[in-house]
């Protein structure tokens, strides 16, 4: 599955391993890289989404501003 596809809590649950697993050593130097970039893309999709939901609650509350104003 493409890191792009993800849930927030997904997304969020990964980057935690990854975390994890380098805190510990687990990964080479090479691996570690690769981990590392993994997780700026896992990020990234966090990001994005935190802002989709920021937008979607924007316009419920210009919504509910409008529904007070009536």
């Amino acid at each position: 599955m493409d890191n792009k596809e993800l849930s927030f809590e997904q997304s969020c649950e990964k980057l935690q391993e990854i975390i994890s697993k380098i805190e510990n050593g687990s990964f080479s130097l090479k691996d570690s890289i690769k981990a590392f970039e993994e997780g700026e893309q896992l990020i990234k999709n966090c990001y994005n989404q935190l802002s989709q939901a920021k937008g979607k609650l924007t316009q419920i509350k210009q919504t509910l501003d409008k529904l007070e104003e009536i």
